[in-house]
């Protein structure tokens, strides 16, 4: 007995001890990549001095007004030469990544990729422009984390095909953004690099998960960058930050998964401070170079005509899906819009999306977590879960017979239920093969139904204006169904062409009510917009698969409109 009590004892104590190393390797992982970021900071910041002393008569802040087609003007002319542009955004990184921690790392290739481009003889049509990207799109002798401790020991052995597209264009990737861990949030935060602030209100956050994207172009520090979407990580962070950005066709652009698990189709897209930048961006990178480096991916190019054309369109709209609550400012943006069109001589049309509540608790949810969350929590093996994203991984990890009973009692009151609680009540799973094919054919039913739908209206341009949860939710939004909007019938099924834009008001009276005060679904709607006057509103738009000029010619009327106000 005497042995078995001392060897039990001292397995106990193997394991206690194996854990706390596990720990200490852990932690020490994290700060020796939290130290080389620093370390590629402070060489970023030497070599912008040094410019500076060289260079000191500089205009930065003319430089940093420049919208991109002016800027690739000047660059192509040459009245500014790549390198004046390079430290001139190098710096302003810099300064905003100090108020938002927006960055997960410099590149420091970026001077030599300056140098290759001042030698070569043909300007692509990004030539000089400094571009940020996303921590997860590969660049050579570069980490891809996703926020993960798992992803901090192997560097990327080359670059994506993206990146390489970028190059042969003359861009210059300079900075990789900050992410929110395993990228599965409307946050952006992470345990290795922190959390990102919104440079628009410190005190809240700018979306999620291309929020460190977001934060540095609504700050000045980038003028184009290239986000990721799956589940509104583009046109979320775009939103809360005040910007533009596309989530095209997800085959439209090269797509590597990051993860080893990717529920629906994920889409690359362009993120900046208009639409004329995206329409460029996309220009950009619908090139024969696209195409011979990815045989997978259509060699469809830019359709000019398409977005240039100025044809008058009929619009689908929208102000709520009778599923979760809006703020006033959100109906006021639509209705506001709606306005500006019809003005203009568009036609709109009264557009109601079929059986959200369904799809979003059966279709889009049921997606993701088809297998309880298995294969999303066997990403935080090992390492440490950040305070954001805790509740979720608590879900998770509950006993599938726990689940199923919570989900049994809880569902019937989800309109009711704080969020935390909703959670758990919407977590459903496909409990055979068999039954997860029968979910697939589902959602095939729900996209026919839903094209069905949109055609019977003869949309002839396809496009529909909607609503888009907004930045003052930063912080607060991680669990709002409402952020899924046309993902209900596009994510996880064929991609719909997708944008967010801000309008030029910014929101008031955001606690003025329309529905009676004592309706429990309002509560978290109204602490998400409280303290939020001044933060951006944004209204968003959508267009059928491979219609993504016809979404940003869309968009670029609705920005012409907004500014002309």
């Amino acid at each position: 007995t005497s042995a078995a009590l001392a060897l039990l004892g001292g397995s106990v104590a193997a394991l206690v001890v194996w854990k706390w190393l596990g720990r200490k390797t852990i932690q020490k992982k994290m700060e020796e990549a939290r130290r080389t970021r620093d370390e590629g900071m402070k060489k970023m910041a030497k070599a912008v001095q040094q410019f500076r002393e060289q260079v000191p008569s500089v205009q930065t802040d003319a430089i940093l007004s420049l919208p991109l087609l002016e800027l690739t003007r000047r660059l192509q002319e040459g009245s500014l030469s790549p390198r004046t542009v390079l430290y001139t955004y190098l710096e302003k990184a810099l300064e905003v990544t100090q108020q938002t921690n927006c960055l997960r790392h410099f590149i420091p290739e970026c001077e030599e990729q300056l140098q290759e481009i001042e030698q070569h003889k043909e300007k692509g049509l990004l030539y000089g422009v400094p571009v940020s990207i996303k921590d997860h799109i590969g660049h050579k002798g570069h980490l891809a984390t996703c926020g993960l401790v798992q992803c901090l020991d192997t560097l990327m052995e080359e670059d994506s095909v993206l990146v390489k597209v970028l190059k042969k264009q003359g861009a210059i990737p300079f900075a990789m953004t900050n992410v929110p861990q395993s990228l599965f949030s409307y946050e952006c935060s992470n345990p290795i690099f922190g959390q990102t602030l919104n440079p628009l209100n410190p005190r809240r956050g700018p979306g999620g998960s291309s929020g460190g994207e977001g934060a540095l172009i609504a700050g000045g520090g980038s003028i184009l960058g290239i986000g990721s979407d799956m589940g509104g990580s583009i046109r979320l962070p775009s939103s809360f930050c005040g910007l533009c950005g596309l989530k095209p066709t997800a085959e439209r652009l090269r797509w590597v998964p990051a993860l080893p698990f990717q529920p629906c189709p994920c889409a690359l897209g362009p993120m900046a401070r208009d639409v004329d930048s995206l329409a460029l961006c996309m220009k950009a990178l619908l090139c024969q170079e696209m195409f011979q480096l990815d045989p997978t991916v259509p060699p469809i190019p830019f359709n000019e005509q398409v977005y240039s054309s100025s044809t008058p369109l009929r619009v689908g709209y929208y102000d709520t899906d009778g599923y979760f609550p809006l703020p006033p400012c959100m109906r006021r943006a639509v209705k506001e819009t709606r306005r500006a069109l019809e003005a203009a001589g568009h036609q709109l049309v009264l557009f109601s999306p079929p059986r959200v509540p369904y799809v979003v608790t059966e279709l889009f949810l049921k997606t993701f977590f088809a297998d309880g969350g298995r294969a999303w929590l066997d990403v935080f093996t090992g390492g440490i879960v950040d305070p954001g994203l805790k509740s979720q991984v608590n879900s998770c990890k509950m006993p599938r017979l726990v689940k199923k009973l919570l989900a049994l009692l809880l569902k019937p009151l989800q309109f009711l239920l704080p969020l935390k609680l909703k959670e758990i009540a919407m977590i459903s799973t496909c409990r055979s093969v068999k039954e997860m094919w029968n979910h697939q054919h589902q959602i095939q039913v729900y996209r026919s139904q839903f094209i069905s739908q949109w055609k019977e209206l003869q949309l002839g341009v396809s496009n529909m204006l909607a609503k888009i949860w907004q930045p003052f939710l930063s912080g607060k939004s991680k669990s709002l169904p409402s952020a899924q909007h046309t993902n209900r019938s596009q994510k996880p099924t064929s991609p719909f062409s997708e944008m967010s834009h801000r309008p030029k008001e910014s929101s008031q009276n955001l606690l003025e009510r329309s529905e009676p005060p004592g309706e429990p679904s309002l509560v978290p709607c109204l602490q998400a917009v409280s303290g939020a006057v001044g933060m951006p509103v944004a209204v968003q738009c959508v267009a059928l698969p491979w219609q993504d000029e016809l979404c940003l010619r869309f968009m670029k009327e609705v920005e012409t409109l907004s500014r002309d106000k």
